[in-house]
């Protein structure tokens, strides 16, 4: 596909931002809704391999600080490859695969290599200089092959550490990497989980903190 017909394929789309949650009003019929985030919208070209990630004029300044950390994850087989970029998007490979998210929600068995896998590459993502930062199960991929692939890397150069991926880590291996512990997790408790971390009625730090000092 030329430069062209991707810019086309972008300013098809309309995004509505109504109380901080977007929504698509418009689009080309080739581009499928495969993914709605705080900032952008995630398309599948129909019949390729490569999705488009298009802003809303509210959000275009990340559209520019992604494409700028991509090129420079461009030779890190973790993550997408960057194709092109304008304004308001980026084209980049389409991952097929589970999110993490999905796989405990539907009971696909991860396992510690898959944690290990996802671990390096963030590692390697610091070697370039980069500071991941909003590490969560929705954007690391398990793919069919059973390889780990990350997302949404826009906010991969804050300057303040997240200790995000190092709780991920904890939970996982404290909790669903015990023998006895159960692999699936209604998406209820997930979301409740996620939202008290949020609003940090759960730290996993202290948790971590406690069980030392009990030692």
């Amino acid at each position: 596909m030329d430069t062209n017909t991707i810019i086309e394929l972008a300013e098809s789309v309309n995004i509505q931002n109504e109380k901080q949650s977007l929504t698509v009003a418009e689009k080309h019929p080739s581009l499928e809704v495969i993914g709605v985030g705080r900032s952008a919208v995630v398309f599948k070209i129909k019949s390729t391999s490569k999705a488009l990630k298009v802003f809303p004029p509210e959000y275009e300044h990340i559209a520019s600080e992604e494409a700028e950390i991509y090129q420079l994850l461009n030779e890190n087989s973790f993550f997408p490859k960057l194709y092109q970029s304008g304004k308001n998007y980026l084209l980049i490979d389409y991952i097929n695969g589970y999110t993490l998210y999905d796989c405990l929600t539907l009971g696909i068995p991860l396992t510690e290599e898959n944690i290990k896998e996802a671990d390096f590459a963030l590692k390697l993502a610091k070697q370039q200089g980069l500071n991941p930062s909003d590490i969560h199960l929705r954007n690391i991929i398990l793919t069919p092959e059973g390889n780990i692939k990350l997302i949404d890397v826009a906010r991969f150069r804050q300057l303040s550490h997240d200790h995000q991926w190092d709780d991920i880590k904890f939970m996982f291996s404290r909790m669903y990497f015990r023998k006895y512990s159960p692999k699936k997790v209604p998406a209820f408790i997930l979301n409740g989980i996620a939202y008290l971390y949020k609003k940090k009625v759960i730290q996993v730090p202290l948790i971590r903190l406690k069980r030392t000092d009990n030692k």
